[in-house]
Formats: structure tokens, C-alpha cells, sequence
């Protein structure tokens, strides 16, 4: 076969075992220069476990290949040697991890990191690599890149953290990108962006793609090839416009038929108010020089008022870094903040911890990074467990086991798993613990923050159905907080939307959606619901 020709990455008959688990079982697929090909399937198919296999980046020291080949450029990946694998890593392959919380190193400022992909791999330092790192995190949506250079990861929104990512994996022009899940952690104007940004860097430089994702649209916008993952195989693979139109196995069917059901409580506007605030603000101070002066602040939440009746779900939508999970942190009293907070009808702003605890069970929230939410050191069963032991300590040992059991059930998960630790599951499995977590305790008010992002299209509408089941059965309080606007629309009553720390409109989620008046809220609606297709790029000649 001719260079031209030649696919640039050929996977062939890879498997991947963990101890005596096959996760991966014969799958092969091949890229072609300047290819998309994208990698779809439920939460623990094997998805982001064969993207790894191809840098042998497999954090399991159990993990191993009983079969296959995995060949870039015609070269032999799994038996070259670990000097020749950093060679290609970073320089030829990049990647983009699923968890840019737990991928960015904590120490380091944004600028640094950065840094040292291009001093390592280009030879770059000192002003061209800060230009270059402005440049790139201008191309990936940064706001004010200037101000960001000093950041560290827990500065930025978990949107921002993931533009970051984006931005490292593309600073040395790789010939090949994975990417899981690059758009997960992304507002739908940013992901447009991210979308056509990632589509003109591969028609400019014929840069191929291995794109892994649980979104189904965006699948259909910009990949060449999907293969369809479902336990460990590849149950089906072709061209994206061929298998969506014309699905040939059960599962893939079922998949694309994937979607929740716009079906939200209906409003009450009788019931009494669960949560309330009133000129809510959270202000970051920017403290610069030698004594850390205050010279301004950032107004994450500024002047916000909400109130959330019984039974009822808060949508909270807007673009990363718009104050929506602070203002969940907020009426949580996770974070500082000024103004009053009503719960249950108790002004709960300024009360210290001991005064707080009784309301601890009756509040609960599902963080948006499942893996930094989840104690490494702990079972799964003992993550569920854990509130129950703090606020329910009257029960034994067999109903705590009883309420653990039931609560993985309810979200879709094996309870024999509950023995297992977090590093164990799939990104989508531990936001399913996560969730188990919050409602074991049968709270009055959750704060759900992208509850759902790491979820396949298919458990995805499952958990919608999940949580509006448990919402009806429980009379429970949602706040949820989201970038995925159709799932927003499945569960909300009513709705606020954000922007730079404030609320730019709100009313009636039906009412909303259908009308509406700012010209932010009409731009944020058109990018998650009629968004156009990015297009192909053609293959070099």
C-alpha cells in the first residue's frame, strides 16, 4: 500500500485484559490521514480503553494486551520501547483526557503547564512560548487569556479547565488526536467553537482524529467513521452518514433512538418555597503585589435572587464560568457568600458547622467531576454509605446495606460492584455513584451540577427518567445546573439563565424555550438546538 493510502493509525484485533476482566475484546478500526473516526458507546464499552491502549497510557498495573497490533505510521506501538513512546507522545499523539480536573497538575499555573509541552517538544521558552500559549488560548475561547496565564486548574470553571486541555494537546500540531470527550465540560457556545476550531486545525494541517464521545450529534457533525462500541467489541462501524441512517445492529438502533423525554414537573406555584435567596453575591477578591493588596474582584455571582418551591426543578443554564456552580456551591453554604439564604424557611446564611449539620441531610449536591467527588481510598459502598452514617446513625449495619443496595439499583448499577473502588469504574459509572450518593439520604433540595454529562445518550435518558421518578415519588427539589439544554428541557419548570455572575433572563422553562427575549438567550438556544454542522474536511491529496 502507498504512503498516500496508508491508514496513519491501523488497530488490529486489540484486546485488553484486566486480570482475568476482558475489556476490549478483538476490536480493530484504522484512521486515515486527515480522518475523524469517532468511537461511540455506553459507559464501559471500552471506548476510552483502547484510545489508551494506543499511547499505552493504561493506569492499571494489572491491565495487559492478549492480542493485537496497534501501528502508527507503520510502526509497531506495543512493542516499541517506553523512549520511543514519549518521543511520539505529546509530539505526533496527543491526547485530550476525559477528567481535566484530575489531568491538569494542581501546582502549576496555566501558563506552566503549557510551557513545558512546548519547551519539551518544540524547544521553546521564555516570550515565544507565552505567546504561543496566548495564542492557543485564544483559539480554544479563553476569556481575557492574560489574566488566565497565572490560574491554576482550581481557578477555572470546569469548562475552562477542559479548553486548557484543548489547548495542550494542540500546542505541538500533533498528527493524530484523541480526544475523550473534549466537549463534555463545555457550554453548547463553546462546544460550537471547540467543534469548528478542532474541524479547521484538521483541514489545515490534514490532522487526523480519534474522537471519543457519548453525544451522538456531535458525532454525526464531525466525524468521518463511527464505530459503535458495546461490551468490550465494535458491534458495528462505517461511514457516520450510512450507519445513522441505515443502523444495522439492535444496539446501535437503540441508541440512536436514545433521547430524553421533555416531560418537567409542572410548575406549583402553591407549594411553599424550599430555597430562597435574596441579592445573592460571591465575590473572589484579586489580590496582586508584594502584600497581596485587594485591587478588584471577581464577581462570580453578583446580585442574584431565586426562589424554588417545593417539588419543583430550577434550571440554571449559561456559558462556562457564568457563576452557575458557585451559585449551587452558595445556597449549599459550601462557599462564602453575602445576602440571605432561606431554607426550609431558616435563614441558613452564617450559621457555623454544628448549627448547619441538621440541614446537611435534607441538602444534598452531585459535583460535576465525578472522580475528583469520590474518595480514591473508599468502596463505592462506603462512598454511599458515608451519609448515612453521619446524619442516620441509628440504623444497622444490614439496613445501611439495604438503603446502599437500593440506591445503586436505582441508577443502574450491579450492587455486587459496591466492593470495588472509583479508579475501577468508567467515567459515566462513577457520576452513577455519585448520584446514588446524594438521594440515599432522601434529601428535600439537590443541587444537580451536569449530572448527566458524563453519561451515554443511553443512560443519560435513563437517568432523566430516574430522576424525575424519584422527584415524583419523593416530592424532591431540584436545582440543575447544565450546558446540555435538551436535558434541561426534559426536567425543568422554571428557568434562569447566567452570564458573567448574573441572571440575564428567567421565567417558565416552556415559556423560555420557546420566546426568548435577551439576545444571549436566543444565541445560547440556536447553538444547542440549530447548530450547524461543522463540515468535513477533505482528505489531503
Amino acid at each position: 500500500m502507498d504512503a498516500v493510502n496508508q491508514p496513519l493509525l491501523d488497530v488490529r484485533d486489540l484486546s485488553v485484559a484486566f486480570g482475568d476482566t476482558l475489556a476490549v475484546d478483538r476490536v480493530s478500526f484504522s484512521i486515515k490521514r486527515g480522518k475523524c473516526v469517532a468511537l461511540v458507546g455506553e459507559s464501559g464499552s471500552g471506548k476510552s480503553v483502547s484510545a489508551l491502549s494506543v499511547l499505552r497510557l493504561l493506569p492499571y498495573p494489572s491491565a495487559s494486551h492478549p492480542s493485537g497490533q496497534i501501528h502508527f505510521r507503520g510502526r509497531e506501538l506495543l512493542t516499541a520501547s517506553e523512549s520511543e513512546m514519549r518521543e511520539i507522545r505529546g509530539n505526533d499523539i496527543s491526547i485530550i483526557f476525559q477528567e481535566p480536573m484530575t489531568s491538569l497538575n494542581p501546582l502549576h499555573t496555566v501558563e506552566a503547564q503549557i510551557g513545558e509541552i512546548l519547551s519539551l517538544h518544540s524547544g521553546i521558552s521564555g516570550q515565544m512560548a507565552r505567546a504561543r500559549t496566548l495564542e492557543l488560548l485564544t483559539q480554544v475561547g479563553i476569556p481575557d487569556p492574560e489574566t488566565r496565564l497565572k490560574s491554576y486548574p482550581h481557578q477555572l470553571s470546569g469548562g475552562q479547565r477542559q479548553r486548557v486541555m484543548i489547548a495542550m494537546a494542540l500546542a505541538n500540531e500533533p498528527d493524530l488526536l484523541i480526544a475523550d470527550e473534549p466537549t463534555t465540560a463545555l457550554d453548547v457556545t463553546v462546544q460550537a467553537q471547540i467543534l469548528a476550531l478542532l474541524a479547521e486545525i484538521r483541514s489545515r494541517l490534514g490532522m487526523s482524529m480519534l474522537f471519543i464521545t457519548h453525544d451522538l450529534g456531535i458525532v454525526r457533525r464531525i466525524a468521518d467513521v463511527v464505530c459503535v462500541m458495546n461490551s468490550g467489541k465494535i458491534v458495528e462501524q462505517g461511514p457516520v452518514e450510512q450507519v445513522f441512517t441505515a443502523p444495522k445492529h439492535a444496539y446501535t438502533r437503540a441508541l440512536l433512538a436514545a433521547e430524553p423525554k421533555p416531560d418537567p414537573a409542572p410548575p406549583r406555584p402553591n407549594e411553599p418555597v424550599v430555597m430562597s435567596a435574596d441579592n445573592l453575591k460571591v465575590w473572589f477578591p484579586i489580590k496582586r503585589g508584594l502584600l497581596r493588596s485587594t485591587v478588584g474582584h471577581i464577581k462570580a455571582v453578583d446580585g442574584v435572587s431565586i426562589a424554588v418551591r417545593k417539588g419543583e426543578t430550577l434550571g440554571v443554564v449559561g456559558e462556562s464560568g457564568s457563576g452557575k456552580t458557585t451559585l449551587g456551591l452558595a445556597l449549599l453554604r459550601l462557599i462564602s457568600s453575602d445576602g440571605p439564604i432561606v431554607f426550609l424557611g431558616n435563614n441558613i446564611q452564617g450559621l457555623r458547622f454544628k448549627a448547619m449539620l441538621p440541614h446537611r441531610r435534607d441538602m444534598q449536591i452531585v459535583f460535576q467531576d465525578p472522580f475528583g467527588a469520590l474518595s480514591p481510598r473508599m468502596s463505592v459502598g462506603d462512598i454511599v454509605a458515608e451519609g448515612l452514617s453521619v446524619h442516620q446513625k441509628s440504623l444497622s449495619y444490614e439496613e445501611r446495606e439495604a438503603r446502599v443496595v437500593k440506591a445503586l439499583t436505582d441508577v443502574g448499577l450491579d450492587p455486587a460492584t459496591r466492593f470495588r473502588y472509583p479508579h475501577e469504574f468508567s467515567g459515566g459509572q462513577r457520576q452513577r455513584i455519585s448520584i446514588a450518593r446524594a438521594v440515599v439520604l432522601e434529601p428535600n433540595f439537590v443541587v444537580l451540577d451536569e449530572p448527566t454529562s458524563a453519561l451515554d445518550m443511553l443512560f443519560q435518558a435513563q437517568m432523566v427518567d430516574l430522576l424525575r421518578e424519584l422527584q415524583r415519588k419523593r416530592d424532591l427539589t431540584y436545582m440543575f445546573i447544565s450546558h446540555d439544554l435538551r436535558v434541561v428541557a426534559s426536567l425543568a419548570s422554571h428557568l434562569i439563565v447566567m452570564r458573567h455572575g448574573k441572571v440575564v433572563e428567567e421565567g417558565p422553562a416552556a415559556e423560555l424555550f420557546k420566546n426568548p427575549k435577551s439576545d444571549y438567550t436566543r444565541a445560547l438556544f440556536a447553538a444547542a438546538f440549530r447548530i450547524e454542522a461543522v463540515p468535513a474536511d477533505p482528505s489531503p491529496t
